[in-house]
């Protein structure tokens, strides 16, 4: 299953769908910043279920198993430059600041911001290429958003 899944994240095969990388990509990312804290809360598994079926137009289901899928791929994974490197060269720039955006609110998820998801955040965010600029304004986006001072 993995070898499966890690294929269809980092082939360059025409025959591999380029939005499912993303969608993959994407979601093990969010997947790593809930676990940050050295557990995913439910709270914070229907949060990424809520950001990914917002950000890419899926049904409730269909996140559901994006999210499976994601966490079976991250939890075999030691490094997140790959799915940053797909999310990079995948995503627009507005899209990668939704990124950083989806990153801040399951971060968020839980009512605390631990020092090690902001760190992930921070990183995450070097690695797509968004100035510490528009980072903080997604940050602060989403405070306002989830009524956070």
């Amino acid at each position: 299953m993995f070898g499966r899944l890690r294929d269809l994240l980092f082939s360059g095969s025409a025959q591999v769908d380029q939005g499912r990388r993303l969608q993959l990509a994407a979601a093990a990312v969010l997947v790593e910043a809930a676990s940050m804290d050295g557990h995913v809360d439910p709270v914070e598994k229907l949060r990424i279920t809520q950001v990914l079926a917002r950000h890419f137009t899926l049904s409730d289901a269909e996140a559901a198993e994006l999210l499976a899928e994601a966490r079976q791929l991250a939890a075999q994974s030691v490094e997140l430059s790959g799915f940053a490197k797909t999310i990079k060269d995948g995503f627009d720039f507005d899209d990668r600041i939704r990124m950083i955006e989806m990153l801040w609110d399951v971060a968020y998820a839980d009512g605390q911001l631990h020092d090690y998801e902001a760190n992930l955040v921070r990183r995450i965010a070097g690695l797509i290429h968004v100035p510490d600029q528009d980072a903080g304004a997604a940050r602060k986006r989403v405070m306002a958003r989830l009524g956070i001072q």
